[in-house]
């Protein structure tokens, strides 16, 4: 994507893994992406807690309407929820209303990272995953239940049981490899990742040729979800260095983020 100005904004959830998107900014223009850039605002956590209560305040309509606004007024082409348990917890039907005003206060095409799994997922064709859940179990099994909405199989949950996304975003790269590695599973087409306060994504090669298969993780499919969202019918060009999802030609957006 060759363009002035920001592409696809990010509402980030407090601080802890945010520098993945700068990470991803230098990666797309070093294989020709041209001066694209990702701007993250980050939005209000009163609690930092992987458990329900909180992360249905963390994805509250006040929290995003506020942030979404800053992202218009950067002019922005899209917008993101960047947060997955923030969006899945919600059911489908209530992280399509969360998409909703986002895009409202926006003003631009809006996804979250639970629909960008699930559009990652049809893009690569996959129907069985592996999950590698940082969350508690009762949050994971949540993440479960919304990609089976989509149908799509989780054939294996694993979860690290982490409560704090700023306990999350201290794991290092050895310990994000053998995690993913160690919960990946023979019946599983690819490993998803579903928290976007862990670090990935300067290790999405090394994640795929660990496992054999794709492996999508939370920062990485927001950025691939807001990049198709802002380039439109043209498409989203492919790119080396961030995995098998950005190595394929990704489909034009097409109707809104939750239609099946």
């Amino acid at each position: 994507m060759q363009q002035n100005g920001p592409a696809a904004g990010f509402l980030y959830p407090g601080y802890s893994a945010e520098d993945d998107y700068p990470a991803i900014e230098r990666a797309l223009r070093s294989s020709g992406a041209g001066g694209v850039s990702l701007p993250v605002v980050h939005t209000l956590m009163r609690e930092d807690a992987h458990r329900v209560d909180a992360l249905l305040d963390i994805g509250g309509d006040d929290v995003l309407g506020e942030g979404a606004r800053k992202l218009r007024a950067l002019g922005v082409r899209s917008a993101v929820w960047a947060c997955t348990s923030g969006s899945f917890v919600f059911g489908w039907d209530g992280a399509a209303a969360q998409v909703r005003g986002v895009r409202d206060a926006a003003g631009a095409p809006a996804s979250s990272t639970s629909f960008a799994f699930v559009h990652a997922a049809r893009a690569l064709g996959l129907r069985r995953v592996a999950v590698a859940a940082t969350y508690p179990a009762d949050v994971a099994e949540r993440f479960g239940a919304f990609l089976g909405h989509a149908g799509i199989e989780v054939v294996a949950l694993s979860c690290r049981g982490i409560v704090t996304a700023a306990e999350v975003g201290t794991l290092r790269r050895d310990e994000v490899l053998e995690f993913v590695a160690a919960n990946d599973h023979p019946d599983a087409e690819a490993v998803l990742v579903p928290d976007t306060a862990l670090h990935t994504v300067s290790w999405l090669d090394e994640l795929e040729e660990r496992t054999g298969k794709p492996v999508l993780t939370a920062n990485q499919v927001s950025v691939w979800e807001g990049l198709r969202l802002a380039a439109g019918p043209a498409g989203l060009a492919p790119r080396a260095g961030l995995g098998r999802l950005f190595a394929a030609p990704a489909p034009a957006p097409g109707g809104d983020p939750w239609q099946l």
